[in-house]
């Protein structure tokens, strides 16, 4: 696929089709058949970065996991180093070591700049509108490219905007770069506010302030030490929330009853670390899959993996650990980075789904059972995990003749297979069928 052709996608994808959770309100989540508007693997799936710069071979092997997208930050003080100056080239660096893999960007436009407010997050006018005519010369320079911007990484968290989080603070800056977005670029599309987790509260405070009219997704980061299944039902309120306060489409003039305007969910930033108390890193291969797919059978049209690579190498920091590859580097080898059990899962999940789009939950007699049909025109593959104990069940796949295999690529011997159905033991790690 061509990188305009991916592009002309993509932007169908998020701005043209309807919201595929929405498609059936009565049955929420899994049970949903999102049909052509639920979105396609893996040109729905990315990972997070914190590079410019990638190692020689870092993009190829990236590009090899099945990764169609990055997020990575846009940071202000880097390149607003004087008032009104702007050098965007270490991101120009990027981009160009992006294209030949036809891999597209999602920018954060984040963080304080000590030419105003001496750094803190922009809470004054005067820096909001400096931060807004930054965001606005970044999107000029990238104009076309296909990019995505979102408004700030995890306003609602102290860590991001300290000393502490403030909805209407963080909604004057959102509404100051709409506005300027809107006037200036039009054509680029925004998306916001990347919450950390789920955080109805922060999200209303911003639906009711009218950021919904400026933002083509809402963007979250749904972490959870639970398992990733119970996303659904967050998915569920968060659409009814965005429903209540999306702005009023602009349809024929000869529409009787007004629609409200289709804004999709993104999931910008979601991961699991291998050093969390109950988990390793086989635990996390287990999870990246499950996490992925959840997304794409709850109609999410992005899903964006946290982390490449680990950030260190120690064993008792969460931080170091989230990542698909570990963090050496190996010159003049393939691969250039050692994989870890997600990386894999990663890959074989992205091939062996290549195209494929969700259909249906398949009833197997448990909720805990996971078991979901995945549609390429006439072909169907399956899905298949449970969150409770291993067991034995039977699939009604329709195919007589079957393969599968793990979650990390290895072959599986089926049981037995009888009359177009498939007998397998289900566990927390996934298994594909064809």
């Amino acid at each position: 696929m061509t990188q305009r052709s991916f592009t002309s996608l993509v932007l169908l994808l998020l701005l043209s089709l309807p919201c595929p959770g929405c498609l059936r309100q009565r049955n929420c989540g899994f049970t949903s058949e999102a049909g052509s508007g639920a979105p396609e693997i893996p040109e729905s799936f990315g990972v997070n970065i914190d590079f410019t710069d990638p190692q020689p071979g870092e993009i190829k092997m990236l590009s090899e996991a099945g990764f169609r997208w990055v997020r990575m930050d846009l940071k202000w003080d880097s390149t607003e180093t004087k008032p009104g100056l702007y050098d965007f080239s270490e991101y120009d660096r990027l981009l160009e070591t992006l294209k030949p893999y036809s891999i597209h960007t999602l920018f954060i436009l984040d963080y304080g700049n000590p030419l105003y407010d001496s750094g803190a997050p922009p809470r004054t006018e005067a820096a909001r509108q400096a931060f807004a005519s930054w965001t606005v010369a970044a999107a000029k320079h990238f104009a076309g490219r296909g990019l995505l911007w979102e408004v700030y990484n995890e306003p609602n968290h102290s860590t991001f905007w300290p000393p502490a989080p403030n909805a209407q603070e963080y909604i004057a800056l959102a509404l100051a770069v709409g506005r300027a977005f809107r006037d200036s670029a039009p054509n680029e599309k925004l998306i916001g506010p990347a919450t950390s987790e789920i955080d109805f509260d922060f999200l209303e405070r911003c639906f009711k302030a009218g950021l919904l009219e400026y933002w083509s997704a809402v963007s979250i980061h749904p972490y959870r030490r639970s398992d990733p299944e119970t996303a659904a039902e967050d998915y569920c309120r968060l659409r009814k929330l965005i429903k209540r306060y999306a702005p009023v489409s602009t349809g024929s003039s000869s529409d009787r009853i007004p629609q409200r305007k289709e804004i999709p969910i993104i999931s910008s930033e979601w991961g699991y670390s291998a050093a969390w108390r109950g988990l390793s890193e086989q635990k996390q291969g287990e999870l990246l899959p499950r996490t992925l797919l959840t997304n794409a059978a709850n109609g999410i049209l992005l899903s964006i993996w946290y982390d490449w690579r680990d950030d260190g190498l120690d064993a008792n920091n969460p931080e170091h650990h989230f990542g698909a590859v570990f963090n050496s580097y190996h010159t003049n080898r393939e691969p250039v980075y050692d994989a870890k059990p997600t990386y894999l899962a990663a890959r074989t999940l992205s091939a062996f789904f290549s195209g494929y789009r969700f259909e249906k939950r398949v009833d197997v007699g448990s909720n805990s059972d996971y078991v979901l049909a995945f549609r390429n025109g006439e072909t169907l593959r399956f899905a298949a995990w449970t969150t409770g104990e291993s067991h034995k069940v039977v699939i009604p796949v329709g195919l007589s003749q079957l393969t599968a295999v793990r979650h990390t690529g290895e072959s599986v011997e089926l049981s037995s297979t009888d009359q177009k159905a498939a007998a397998i033991t289900l566990s927390s790690a996934p298994i594909y069928l064809r």
